[in-house]
């Protein structure tokens, strides 16, 4: 499948990627409750792994599990690293705090007989009561040494290291040995709430005691491991990571011989099912269909299919190629009888891989992972909050979420955090920070920001409308008028004058553009040949809005408001339907519709309102741009379009993304059980560098504010968890106000599974337990018919 965003299982590392692994967008929300309501309400989509008790799983065996990749490196601290060196080391090292199927942190029992805070003042000290049979496959004792080897490596205070993230251990003051060989103390200099996210993966100090030794020397193996299996061997020519089962394992044993971890590309997935080389892989809908449809005849949520090459030939369309085969001419008989020749070839190839693929059962749930639409708010026309408030507000996320989880058979209902997933103890709906759709406040919120139907046509007069960021007069409209070319439209420019998408360099044509609205549809014409009505708007009020944003930010989060903010809320501001601040200000008409409902091009001072929409072009990324294709369809109905440019997987987040080349985008970030850590970097404020350029950390869409970084940052010092989480409930509805993501979905997440395997399948949140993994056990024979008998006579 083909997700676009930051790799599976990768929130304990630095969140640098967004996911483009191919496997996203296809499936892949579990969306929100209604404003107010928290996690715990929420309903969650379970597992679907086929738990099955070890009793009644077979020793013995191999599974073949698809990965995307043979991964670059084996230590999870390294930049480039990625989901299958996450998946990899769930089976080899220690995980100290796995995640339940609610997406909780849950002390392993495996490895730790309790972690707790013993002390908080003068300095917060954790200490960690290691389970008494912990031994590296060496032999040699789990203890404080590995702790404090990578606590050093992790610190960021030794450059020598190549690490990619530092969040937490540079907190730490020390780590020593406890009451005995079993105790690890440590003492933070400062206070850290998500300290149950460090030590995970926990590698050995052969790994992590040296410079050397943590670059180089764990990138294709691993010195000692501690898990249910141990690493045997990583072949990059064959595309295999083998795993076998670890002798010196004092848990509950691998009931696996072995576990190969095999390189399958998305595309090649269906074809690696059917004959057989992969018992296990994250499938896209296609895949999934066609599996639910080998089994049954359906499809995998119960609707009826075609059944391959030729099944939506009708009959008469059989006559006709009949008639065509036997027909007098003779040059037409020949290329008629090539072409069914064909055809039936293809049906029998496909009905062969049919047969294959009964062989496997499709499970499917929720992944902890979701997908947003980005703006691009460091110039051009997102620069302007309130234009990227009307972009949000002209949106029917519900839609967009039927459209993908919908036909899969999924809970659909729009997400309503940025920080939390439904179900996870910080989540919260607090959308209403922003307000629901309204197409006529989305249109007067354009009219106010200076762009309307008359703006498409009229030069300008000096003066501009709009954000303080677009606002230039006199010699700086003229110099931006004689701008052209690429150094005139460079994506990422700082200085306010180069975002319009007009601006931008033309794409080439294979880019696959497509101007939404730019089609001779009504409406798109001239205002004063229609039914559509002259609007002047009326004079900015940005900072209006903005403290009316906050405001209902502040009510939402229950805290308040902090801000220095007028205190009058006018009656426009309190029409239900959306949140005060997500308005225009009262007297702002909408330009009337045409004739098919649909808005009239936008302009201001003679430029049309048109954004750059990015979206991938591979093969596995046709569900995220059918999602694409209906957003530019709801923002075309209120004046605004879209330039839709596909480029290629490969390219879509490092050259566009990352390099902010876009006004529109959609990628997916993963969920994480630790935001305060982990989601900072995404929304944090950007700030100048020192050559005028912006450090965005994670944070693609360039838009933050300094009260959102002051809660992150007071929730990670917050020991209170429950005080914690309210803080992150406050931020995120800031986040939502300041509309620079909008959050869409859960992705789904389809997994085909041999029908024989058990304990295995979609995880959700929940982490593998890799020796439970295995094939069902055979019924002894009789043994259905005697458990009958038993529960007959208990019922007597």
């Amino acid at each position: 499948m083909s997700h676009v965003g930051v790799p599976r299982g990768m929130a304990r590392m630095r969140r640098s990627l967004a996911f483009l692994t191919t496997g996203v967008l296809t499936l892949p929300v579990l969306a929100g409750c209604s404003s107010g309501d928290d996690g715990s309400a929420a309903g969650v989509v379970p597992q679907d792994i086929a738990v099955t008790g070890r009793d009644l799983v077979a020793v013995g065996g191999t599974v073949d599990w698809a990965i995307d990749s043979v991964p670059a490196t084996l230590n999870a601290f390294q930049a480039d690293a990625d989901s299958s060196t996450t998946q990899i080391t769930g089976a080899l090292l220690p995980t100290l705090f796995p995640l339940d199927a609610k997406g909780r942190p849950q002390l392993n029992p495996d490895y730790l007989e309790s972690a707790k805070v013993v002390e908080t003042e003068p300095r917060q000290v954790v200490l960690y009561r290691l389970n008494q049979q912990v031994v590296w496959s060496d032999g040699r004792e789990i203890g404080a040494p590995d702790f404090v080897a990578q606590w050093r490596a992790l610190s960021g205070r030794d450059s020598a290291f190549w690490t990619a993230r530092n969040a937490g251990y540079d907190r730490i003051e020390k780590i020593e040995r406890g009451a005995d060989d079993l105790e690890v103390r440590v003492t933070f200099a400062k206070p850290y709430a998500d300290w149950r996210s460090l030590f995970s993966p926990l590698y050995p100090k052969e790994v992590t005691g040296s410079p050397n030794a943590f670059n180089d020397g764990a990138r294709t193996t691993l010195k000692a491991t501690a898990g249910p299996f141990r690493l045997r061997g990583v072949d990059k020519k064959t595309g295999e990571v083998t795993l076998v089962r670890n002798p010196r394992w004092w848990g509950s044993p691998a009931k696996l011989d072995s576990l190969v971890f095999r390189a399958v590309a998305p595309q090649d997935r269906t074809e690696a099912l059917a004959a057989g080389k992969v018992d296990v892989a994250d499938v896209d809908a296609a895949a999934a269909h066609r599996i639910a449809q080998a089994a049954g005849g359906k499809g995998v949520n119960g609707q009826p299919l075609a059944q391959g090459p030729g099944a939506a030939t009708d009959p008469a369309a059989a006559l006709r190629s009949w008639a065509a085969a036997h027909g007098s001419n003779a040059e037409q008989a020949a290329a008629a009888r090539a072409a069914r020749e064909k055809s039936r070839a293809a049906a029998e190839a496909y009905a062969a891989e049919q047969g294959g693929l009964s062989a496997y059962v499709v499970r499917k749930s929720l992944e902890p992972a979701y997908t947003q639409l980005a703006l691009n708010g460091e110039s051009g026309p997102l620069a302007d909050d309130r234009v990227r408030r009307a972009v949000a507000r002209a949106l029917n996320r519900q839609e967009l979420v039927d459209t993908v989880l919908g036909p899969l058979g999924l809970p659909a209902r729009p997400l309503g955090s940025h920080l939390a997933l439904a179900g996870q103890p910080a989540y919260k709906d607090s959308s209403d920070a922003l307000g629901g759709q309204d197409t006529e406040e989305a249109q007067a919120l354009l009219a106010d920001a200076g762009w309307t139907p008359e703006g498409a046509v009229s030069k300008p007069d000096g003066t501009k409308a709009g954000s303080e960021a677009g606002k230039k007069g006199g010699k700086d409209a003229e110099k931006e008028k004689k701008s052209t070319g690429p150094a005139a439209g460079k994506a990422g420019s700082t200085d306010g004058k180069t975002g319009d998408a007009a601006d931008r360099r033309e794409p080439a044509p294979d880019d696959g553009l497509y101007i939404v609205g730019d089609d001779g549809r009504p409406g798109d014409g001239d205002p004063a040949g229609g039914a559509a009505t002259h609007v002047l708007a009326p004079a900015p009020a940005a900072a209006f809005h903005s403290s009316a944003l906050l405001r209902q930010a502040g009510y939402l989060s229950e805290s308040g408001t902090s801000e220095r903010i007028p205190s009058r809320v006018s009656a426009q501001d309190k029409r239900p339907g959306g949140a005060a601040g997500a308005y225009a200000p009262a007297g702002t008409a909408a330009p009337a519709p045409g004739a098919d409902g649909r808005r009239g091009p936008l302009g201001k001072d003679g430029k049309p309102l048109t954004l750059r929409f990015v979206l991938p072009s591979g093969p596995g990324a046709e569900p995220l741009r059918s999602v694409g294709d209906k957003i530019s369809a709801m923002l075309d109905t209120v004046g605004i379009r879209t330039e839709i440019t596909k480029v290629s997987d490969e390219s879509y987040f490092q050259d566009h993304i990352a390099s902010g080349g876009y006004d529109l985008a959609l990628y997916s970030w993963p969920a994480t059980a630790y935001p305060a850590t982990d989601d900072r970097p995404i929304f944090a404020k950007p700030v100048p560098a020192t050559d005028g350029s912006l450090l965005v950390e994670q944070n693609y869409t360039r838009v933050g504010t300094d009260h959102i970084d002051q809660l992150f940052d007071q929730a990670v010092s917050e020991l209170d968890e429950g005080t914690a989480q309210d803080l992150m409930k406050q931020a995120d509805a800031r986040i939502w106000a300041a509309a620079g993501s909008i959050p869409l979905y859960q992705r789904p997440q389809l997994v085909a599974a041999n029908r024989k395997l058990v304990n295995v399948g979609a995880f959700g949140f929940g982490a593998p337990h890799y020796q439970d993994i295995g094939f069902k056990a055979p019924q002894a024979a009789g043994a259905p018919a005697n458990e009958k008998k038993h529960v007959d006579e208990k019922l007597r």
